[in-house]
């Protein structure tokens, strides 16, 4: 059978003789990074009753995201994982060394032909260099550090062939940015992405590590290039060698679920937002209204490298950020920060106003300095612009390439770079959904598994629902709080009217895309603190849709319900019907209407009525026969 790039990977790191779309396999992946969520990590990992880490080797850590926070209680987490990490033998990596991705990218721990996983939704940036990254949860990445192994579900995979060659002062961030914006719903939700085409060989480095990267606010679970000349040169460059010959290659046969084509000459300088990731716009467009900003960011893991740096630099060149704006960068790494102080990048961007922060994710996340405040209107290079993911709820944020931001930076509202084309139009994508490769799960019901479950509904009418919206990114490295404090701040970045609405016992409707976004754990935990007894939705995030089968927590997906129920402009968070959820039948009842729902399979079953995959794993000497269960 002819395979993909993504099948020929994922069957190197299992033991499985299959990896078709669909298929629960078990992989031992050749390393899992964690950052500041170790601490989370460490705690399930000795839940489990482990005190050793089963393969050393595998573990990398990075601690990147609350850096600047010199509290006690964030000083004693850091000491206690580096502790650990001393302790065990791991790649450890301090503050300040960098933001994880990119360590894994430049130290070679994201090799071509591997598969790499990390707690953090952008572990697709991995794919770059032809590595199988994708994400996991806190849950798994304790399950690896215990036995080695966790489980994945094969995804169906798009192919995206590229065409033409980039515009002068056009990059990568502007090819995600359109593909987010014109194919924005649903197109590659949970696939893993291969990119094709005799386009690929006009792109950097840097512009393929920022379209992986972003992929997953595409919807992404992975975006792989093949591996080429410009790949080699790019790893050998760091100490890290290999052949194109060493790299496997997809099939010229091999099928895909959705096949994509996108002409790089027609990208244009892009910008989206504001607050939503998939609203896009021309910049030269943009340009015209004059959307006066007062914050500027070139910092993140999708666009702070040397390369990024420089053309924010060239931007400035000889001028100074506007009076009224604040630009704050922040360099992916240490050493991309030192090869942008070599060549003078660094100050001529320090000359021009900028303010430095270290390196790390910093108000990506909105922690530390420069955070949005409520009335900002911000522009950056960053890879999330969720309502309330940089900061404040009120604020606005439009994301853009670094030059985008450094010309926005310079001019003091929303402009395009100087060299970029004048172009207004935005580009086509040809689009092909083929028949769905993926495996039909069986209605059957495990022993011990109810067979309905009744209750009122609460209406979300929204698509692309963030775990910054369910879960603000300040609670996230506070492990301190209880089960009853996360519950009360549940949709926090929504307003008050979901505490006020909700009770315990309710089944949540939303759109399409739900749990978009980061893979913070706690977007799933808090709706179940809070009795929460299911989300359905038109669609859901399968980083998502990890974190809450992990956790026991129920989840449907239901176009049909979704569409009948919620109303385009309706009031957030508006009390439904009631209705009766029938699992043999795969229906959902509301009166004496009927509306089908993907099937809860044998393994979604065994994890909800098990309370979760840590339950099963507790005690038990490898994954192995937790997964016997799950992998049926």
């Amino acid at each position: 059978m002819p395979l993909t790039l993504t099948q020929k990977i994922a069957l190197a790191h299992t033991d499985s003789v299959s990896a078709s779309p669909g298929d629960y396999i078990q992989i031992r992946p050749r390393h899992v990074m964690t950052h500041d969520n170790t601490a989370s990590v460490l705690s399930k990992f000795r839940s489990l009753g482990r005190r050793q880490i089963h393969d050393r080797a595998q573990p990398v850590i990075a601690l990147d995201h609350d850096i600047q926070n010199q509290s006690p209680e964030n000083l004693g987490s850091y000491a206690r994982i580096e502790s650990f990490a001393r302790e065990n033998e791991l790649a450890f990596f301090p503050a300040g060394t960098g933001i994880g991705h990119q360590i894994m990218i430049e130290r070679g721990f994201a090799a071509p032909g591997s598969l790499v996983v990390a707690s953090d939704s952008h572990a697709n940036m991995y794919g770059a260099v032809g590595c199988l990254g994708t994400p996991i949860v806190r849950t798994d990445a304790a399950a690896i550090w215990a036995t080695g192994t966790t489980w994945w579900r094969v995804p169906p995979i798009a192919r995206v062939h590229l065409t033409g060659r980039l515009a002068p002062g056009i990059t990568g961030k502007d090819v995600i940015l359109a593909l987010c914006g014109i194919l924005n719903r649903d197109q590659v939700l949970n696939h893993a992405v291969e990119f094709a085409g005799e386009g690929i060989a006009s792109l950097s480095m840097p512009d393929r590590l920022s379209i992986s990267n972003m992929s997953t606010e595409w919807g992404a679970l992975s975006a792989l290039f093949p591996v080429d000349a410009i790949t080699i040169n790019y790893l050998r460059d760091r100490g890290h060698l290999f052949t194109e010959s060493d790299c496997p290659r997809a099939d010229a046969d091999a099928r895909y679920a959705v096949t994509i084509e996108l002409d790089l000459g027609q990208v244009p300088s892009l910008i989206t937002g504001p607050n939503d990731v998939k609203l896009v716009s021309a910049a030269r467009e943009l340009e015209s209204r004059r959307i006066r900003i007062n914050k500027a960011y070139i910092l993140s893991c999708v666009n702070a490298r040397y390369e990024d740096l420089a053309q924010a630099a060239a931007e400035l060149a000889g001028e100074r950020v506007a009076s009224h704006v604040e630009l704050y960068i922040a360099a992916a790494s240490a050493s991309e920060q030192q090869r942008a102080e070599a060549d003078g990048t660094w100050q001529s961007l320090l000359d021009a106003g900028a303010i430095a922060l270290p390196s790390g994710c910093g108000p990506c996340i909105g922690l530390g300095q420069g955070i949005a405040q409520a009335g900002d209107v911000a522009i950056s290079a960053t890879n999330r612009n969720y309502r309330g993911r940089m900061g404040h709820r009120d604020a606005q944020v439009y994301l853009a390439s670094p030059a985008a931001v450094a010309a926005s930076a310079r001019e003091g509202f929303i402009t395009a770079p100087a060299s970029s084309p004048r172009r207004t139009s935005l580009p086509q994508a040809v689009c092909i959904q083929t028949a769905s490769l993926a495996s039909e799960s069986s209605t059957e019901l495990v022993e011990g598994f109810q067979s309905t479950l009744s209750g009122r509904s609460i209406l979300l009418a929204r698509n692309d629902i963030s775990t910054d919206a369910i879960y603000a990114g300040k609670w996230t490295y506070r492990n301190d709080l209880t089960r009853e404090q996360m519950a009360s701040v549940a949709f926090e970045n929504e307003g008050p009217r979901f505490q006020m609405t909700a009770r315990p016992g309710d089944i949540l409707i939303a759109g399409h895309n739900f749990g978009t976004g980061s893979s913070r754990e706690q977007a799933a935990t808090a709706l179940q603190a809070f009795g929460i007894r299911a989300v359905i939705a038109a669609s859901i995030s399968a980083t998502y849709e990890r974190n809450a089968l992990n956790n026991g927590m129920l989840l449907l997906e239901s176009p049909a319900l979704a569409s009948h129920l919620l109303l385009a402009g309706a009031e957030a968070f508006g009390v439904g019907p009631a209705l009766t959820i029938d699992f043999a039948q795969s229906v959902i009842r509301v009166g004496d209407r009927t509306f089908a729902f993907s099937p809860l399979g044998p393994v979604a079953q065994r994890l909800i009525l098990s309370g979760g995959i840590e339950a099963q794993l507790r005690g038990a000497e490898s994954i192995s026969p937790a997964l016997a269960e799950v992998s049926r």
